[in-house]
């Protein structure tokens, strides 16, 4: 079901200008890079920090807890849905956070809008499943965005991801793990691992309150 608009959108959005960066187009021609705008991040922040990139990022509890515990990094974070991305980008200017930048548009524009090589670390956060065989492809660790991510990323650079879905959790195992990247700290019950400096994202929180287990794994390519 389509969300309705939000009151006021577009007159939030244009207050939002300052760290929203729009990509509004009709192709859907995905795989011809056509229209390329690489994003100038170190004239944007003004340094040359590491750049870490959230796709999918909601209402934006994650990167903005991210950005306000590491000023020493730069955040780019992905939403397609305008409704959703308004609420993220006026989080990060309540909060003064300057080193977080976010994108309207849709993952598979990213290589039209980043150069290849500038991410340090990517993260997927409770992406949606698509728990439908037939809608796989749509799917954010689908190979189809793997490759998309490897065009993106650094050498050495790593994918974490969470997700509260075993069934797309084994799915993006098996693609990252085919596409050629080993994992490390995979938890199948995140919040009794121990694992420390979790940020808990609000679907997270729900889903965990729930009972619900929170699955978490980290991918890397080994450097050559």
């Amino acid at each position: 079901m389509r969300m309705r608009k939000k009151k006021y959108l577009d007159e939030r959005l244009a207050e939002c200008k300052e760290n929203l960066f729009e990509y509004l187009t009709e192709e859907r021609n995905f795989d011809d890079v056509k229209d390329v705008r690489y994003i100038n991040f170190a004239e944007y922040f003004g340094n040359d920090n590491p750049v870490e990139l959230e796709v999918g990022c909601g209402k934006g509890q994650f990167v903005c807890e991210m950005a306000k515990r590491h000023p020493e990094l730069n955040f780019v974070a992905v939403e397609k849905a305008a409704n959703v991305v308004v609420l993220a980008c006026e989080k990060a200017k309540e909060m003064g956070l300057k080193n977080v930048l976010f994108i309207k548009t849709s993952a598979e524009y990213l290589p039209r809008l980043i150069k290849p090589h500038t991410v340090t670390r990517l993260y997927l956060n409770f992406s949606c499943p698509f728990p439908k065989p037939s809608y796989a492809i749509h799917r954010l660790t689908n190979h189809r965005f793997l490759k998309i991510y490897d065009e993106l990323l650094v050498d050495g650079a790593e994918i974490h991801q969470k997700t509260d879905n075993m069934h797309f959790f084994e799915y993006s195992v098996e693609q990252l793990t085919s596409f050629g990247y080993a994992l490390k700290n995979v938890s199948f019950d995140l919040h009794n691992s121990g694992i420390e400096d979790n940020i808990v994202t609000e679907y997270e929180r729900r889903f965990s309150e729930q009972g619900m287990p929170i699955y978490r794994l980290e991918a890397y390519k080994y450097v050559k």
